[in-house]
């Protein structure tokens, strides 16, 4: 899989590429010191996974990840920082990443987020996970909103799935703890996305913290 690299201190930058340029599967294809750069990198180049640092000169990670979803739509962005701000937490998934992990990781945990990312699997460090349950929240809201007319109210079941999706569990986790099929916790997975209008998992993550659910 083709692979960006986007951050604005070259001897990171340079050393991630290459920790990640010797995985099995994996091929950098470049890397970018700011968000101009990886707008601009994610239209030449056409990479997949975006490693995206948040802070960062001039156009930062945020803003990139927005103007990325516009222009290149089919890049999977993930944000790779030392900061572990909910601020910045909240603000990178809802402009569009898929996931948020701190530079802490081994290589080889690096290079398994960098695939989980490429089959569009939502990530959060379990340390970005616990700010953001830590955080205030705004008053409690229904667990779902309602459905449109015609459409079965959610079940328990679906919030339940939520709840665990936003603590970062994958389907094999969440189908293991609960009981159930790999398929049919994808069919809840999917239906629960639609029906609140959500691009994906880590959104799902935002909008169960929103609600007090995590």
């Amino acid at each position: 899989m083709r692979v960006l690299v986007v951050d604005d201190q070259e001897l990171v930058r340079e050393g991630i590429a290459s920790l990640l340029g010797i995985q099995p599967g994996i091929r950098v294809v470049g890397t970018a010191a700011d968000g101009a750069e990886a707008v601009d990198a994610a239209l030449a180049l056409a990479p997949e996974v975006i490693l995206m640092d948040v802070r960062m000169p001039g156009m930062d990670g945020v803003e990139a990840v927005t103007a990325i979803g516009s222009s290149a739509p089919g890049c999977k962005v993930v944000m790779l920082t030392t900061f572990d701000d909910e601020e910045y937490v909240v603000q990178a998934l809802r402009a569009g990443a898929v996931g948020y992990l701190l530079k802490n990781l081994p290589a080889a945990e690096l290079a398994a987020a960098v695939r989980l990312a490429h089959r569009g699997v939502a990530q959060l460090d379990p340390a970005v996970t616990r700010r953001l349950a830590a955080a205030p929240t705004p008053p409690p809201a229904p667990a779902l909103p309602p459905p449109p007319r015609g459409e079965p109210e959610p079940t328990a079941r679906e919030v339940e799935i939520l709840r665990l999706v936003a603590a970062g569990a994958t389907n094999r986790e969440i189908a293991s703890r609960l009981y159930l099929s790999e398929g049919t916790v994808k069919n809840h997975i999917s239906r629960i996305l639609t029906r609140l209008g959500l691009r994906g998992r880590a959104q799902a993550a935002l909008y169960a913290r929103d609600r007090g659910l995590l």
